[in-house]
C-alpha cells in the first residue's frame, strides 16, 4: 500500500511538473508574441514618420518651386 501511495505521488509530481512546464512555455510564447507585436508597431511608426518627413520635404520643394516661378 505504501508503494502505491509513493507511485501515486510520483505520478502527481510528474503531472504537476508537466503543467508547470506547459504554463512556462505558454508564458514565454506570450512574451515573444508581445515583443514581436511591439517591434512591428515600432517599425510601422518609424515608416509613418519617414513617410511624413518625405511628404514634408516634397511639399517644401513644391513651395520653393512656386516661389521661384513667381519671382521669375
Amino acid at each position: 500500500m505504501k508503494e502505491e501511495e509513493e507511485e501515486d505521488e510520483k505520478k502527481e509530481d510528474k503531472e504537476d511538473e508537466k503543467k508547470e512546464d506547459k504554463e512556462e512555455e505558454e508564458e514565454e510564447d506570450n512574451e515573444e508574441e508581445e515583443e514581436e507585436d511591439n517591434e512591428e508597431e515600432e517599425e510601422e511608426k518609424e515608416e509613418e514618420e519617414e513617410k511624413e518627413e518625405e511628404e514634408e520635404i516634397n511639399r517644401g520643394g513644391i513651395e520653393e518651386g512656386k516661389l521661384n516661378i513667381e519671382v521669375n
